[in-house]
């Protein structure tokens, strides 16, 4: 019996929370499952439109998964690569045992995501399954098939996925539906390597990366810029950890920090706590800078500066608690109504109303944060002074206005100071 009605919705596809990792370029970032699912990526910089939505909704709103094809049980461990953001996910199966190496290769011109799988030990079927879709999961993209390459087009944005590798096999790589897929299998000391890269479509096609030095430079990069960390006590792998995911929040060419390369992942399932996180808060920056300056790093504090004189430039009143990572200050907030929502908590959000809130302390975080910078030259110094007296002046005139006779603090109906 067939009865009328709506369709079954198709299932969630997010994986839990504590179960994501980060790789990133420092202008943008993608989270990998444990699963060895790529299910949020913004191109081409943090808070674009998202090219995988899966993280918010179902399978169709877009990812990337690698994995093995066994139909028993696979179970998976995984690690980054000491001092480093590459990512290593080991899969293991009764047919033998696979590697899966992640990472994003500091970006020159273009914007890369590299994938390569080794095998370790017996003979593993893998399956590659590939659904990209822009505008945050809406968008389909027109793709055609080159050898051993595909492009996906869809009006500004041009991806371009590849399977070659100098050392290593090649998979074949086939339409299904409205994906695309590749069967293939590794045994020891088999490799399979796949790349994706953006570039604006009007430009032309970008060229094919060289995965090994990619790898190279990725390792490198990394261990040259962890060298600086003062902390020698017994936690250093700990701290060395949280030191390199906070660079990985930073946008390199503005110097700008956002809070987090996600959007709308509740506060409490389903309570609709929602919030685009993909700005620069100055509270979070400030303490964030403390802590970068603390642990020997003071290079971010210097392109910080440069971006805080931006943000804040202009009249001190009109001094916001956010600002995009630009240093903008429209963050006009709305909502993706075609996406569910991670574990079904809606609405996903894009942007932040939360730019418009009046938040007193933000004044005196910038300005400790501004006092501990280093003193890199005169005209730096006279700047900062400048910017701390007025933000002082704004603070107290701000506060002034604020309070009863009393001392109490009140605000207006539509002033809040949750923070978003």
């Amino acid at each position: 019996m067939f009865g009328f009605g709506k369709a079954k919705p198709e299932p969630l596809h997010g994986a839990r929370i504590e179960d994501y990792a980060i790789i990133g370029d420092l202008q943008t970032a993608a989270m990998v499952s444990k699963e060895g699912s790529i299910d949020w990526l913004c191109w081409p910089h943090f808070s674009s439109p998202a090219c995988f939505a899966a993280l918010l909704g179902t399978a169709e709103h877009g990812f990337w998964k690698i994995f093995p094809e066994s139909r028993k049980e696979v179970s998976s461990t995984r690690q980054y690569e000491q001092g480093t953001t590459i990512l290593v996910t080991r899969f293991v199966t009764e047919e033998g045992e696979v590697e899966l190496i992640d990472f994003m290769p500091p970006r020159e011109k273009y914007s890369d995501v590299v994938r390569i799988v080794r095998g370790v030990r017996g003979k593993v079927k893998m399956r590659m399954d590939l659904r990209l879709r822009f505008d945050y999961g809406l968008t389909i993209p027109w793709v055609t098939h080159f050898d051993r390459e595909i492009r996906a087009i869809a009006g500004p944005n041009l991806v371009v996925v590849r399977t070659v590798c100098s050392k290593g096999a090649t998979a074949e790589l086939h339409g299904e539906g409205l994906s695309t897929v590749s069967e293939f299998t590794v045994k020891e000391g088999d490799k399979v390597c796949f790349s994706m890269t953006y570039a604006p479509s009007h430009e032309e096609v970008p060229p094919a990366i060289n995965i090994e030095q990619a790898l190279d430079d990725t390792r490198a990069f990394w261990g040259e810029w962890i060298k600086p960390l003062a902390y020698q006590g017994q936690y250093r792998e700990m701290v060395e950890r949280s030191m390199i995911t906070l660079k990985s929040l930073t946008y390199k060419p503005t110097g700008g920090m956002v809070a987090a390369v996600t959007t709308s992942l509740p506060e409490c399932i389903g309570t609709g706590r929602n919030w685009d996180y993909r700005y620069c808060w100055l509270r979070d920056t400030a303490f964030t800078l403390m802590t970068l300056l603390n642990a020997g790093f003071t290079e971010e504090a210097i392109c910080w500066r440069e971006w805080l004189l931006r943000a804040v430039a202009g009249s001190p009143d009109q001094l916001q608690v956010l600002y995009s990572i630009y240093a903008e200050r429209d963050l006009q907030e709305r909502e993706l109504t075609w996406l569910p929502g991670y574990e079904h908590s809606s609405p996903v959000r894009v942007g932040n109303a939360a730019a418009q809130q009046f938040q007193l302390d933000v004044f005196g975080e910038v300005a400790m944060a501004l006092s501990r910078l280093p003193l890199i030259q005169e005209t730096f110094v006279r700047q900062r002074r400048r910017c701390r007296l007025r933000l002082s002046i704004t603070s107290v005139r701000s506060g002034t206005s604020r309070t009863t006779a009393s001392g109490r603090c009140v605000a207006s109906a539509s002033t809040s100071y949750i923070r978003r």
